[in-house]
């Protein structure tokens, strides 16, 4: 069978009737309010993210986290917050991301957080530059149940890969990689679904095919070419590929740059997820970096009360009425192909 779709029957298998009969409730207050230009939230997340640490080892160029440049501080999720929080969504929930910002790994309780969720049943993800990945944590992540894997990796040589990953080797994360593949195969394991995520910039959009290449000699699942939002794109950027199949951005005639996707008056993930900061902060979606848009704290309301909250619904309300009024949300470009 293919392994995409091996990837899918498993995220299946996870379901439930409860938890699909939320996902049509979700999905259909969406339409309705897409329809009416009202909102009419029902049901609870389909997807969430939880932030386990803003620690980083990296000092990646477009990242908050890698430039140290945060405005809200830098910790680790607590392991009774995370419990608090999975067993408040855990009946309903189908898909947990362990990645925020941060380098997940960083976090000693990672691995025991993604068994706890594991065994209730909710499809786990995370994200990592693979520093970490010795034997030890290898093992520890295909034994925790740890369903999908995504490993950032930005070239296929030192030069290319340390031009945006400043402080990293390619060799870790090739090793890293191996012992994961060693460790599902010694197991007997279906997962964990392993990615290589490659961010197509200038500097390695001449790299793509060699990545492709990598991967398939490594025995990797699934290739996904990303690509990468700037944050002061208007004056244009040299990490804006020159293949414009892989830019976001476009070059106007007056030498500028904008988005090449519209801002629609509307935001499925304002329906069906949101992120959780390492502190308890629930904040709209994963372009909120520095928590700007903090609509609740899980220290003084639970996770409902905040998610059927008014100030939750106003936001949405905004979203579908005037998009363009909320700040981080004229960088978005929600809907922008990831390319396999």
């Amino acid at each position: 069978m293919n392994r995409k779709a091996v990837d899918g029957f498993n995220f299946l298998s996870k379901q439930n009737a409860l938890r699909i009969r939320n996902m049509v409730r979700v999905y259909s207050s969406f339409q309705s309010s897409k329809r009416n230009s009202k909102v009419a939230h029902r049901g609870m997340p389909i997807s969430i993210s939880i932030e386990p640490t803003t620690s980083c080892n990296l000092r990646c160029p477009e990242c908050p986290s890698g430039l140290r440049s945060f405005t809200r501080p830098t910790g680790m999720m607590k392991p009774e917050l995370f419990e608090s929080v999975i067993d408040q969504l855990a009946p309903t929930l189908s898909y947990l991301i362990f990645y925020f910002q941060g380098e997940p790994y960083l976090h000693p309780q990672l691995l025991k957080m993604v068994r706890q969720a594991a065994n209730k049943k909710i499809y786990t993800a995370t994200s990592t530059n693979a520093h970490y990945l010795t034997e030890e944590a290898a093992r520890k992540t295909v034994e925790s149940g740890l369903d999908r894997l995504i490993i950032s990796i930005d070239g296929t040589s030192q030069e290319t890969y340390q031009s945006y990953r400043v402080g990293g080797k390619l060799d870790k994360v090739i090793e890293g990689t191996k012992n994961i593949l060693r460790w599902k195969k010694e197991l007997k394991s279906k997962t964990p679904h392993v990615i290589f995520q490659f961010l197509v910039v200038k500097q390695n959009e001449h790299q793509i095919q060699e990545v492709k290449a990598l991967a398939k000699k490594l025995g990797v699942d699934e290739v996904k070419l990303k690509t990468a939002q700037i944050y002061d794109f208007e004056n244009g950027s040299e990490l804006i590929p020159s293949i414009d199949k892989y830019s976001r951005y476009k070059k106007n005639a007056n030498g500028l740059y904008s988005i090449k996707s519209g801002l629609l008056n509307e935001c499925w993930k304002m329906w069906h997820s949101c992120v959780i900061t390492w502190d308890g902060r629930v904040v709209p979606c994963c372009f909120d970096k520095d928590g700007h848009y903090v609509l609740g704290d899980l220290s003084k309301n639970s996770f409902k009360e905040i998610w059927e909250g008014d100030r939750y619904n106003e936001f949405r309300q905004t979203l579908i009425s005037s998009r363009s009024e909320i700040e981080m949300c004229r960088n978005c470009t929600e809907g922008a192909k990831v390319f396999a």
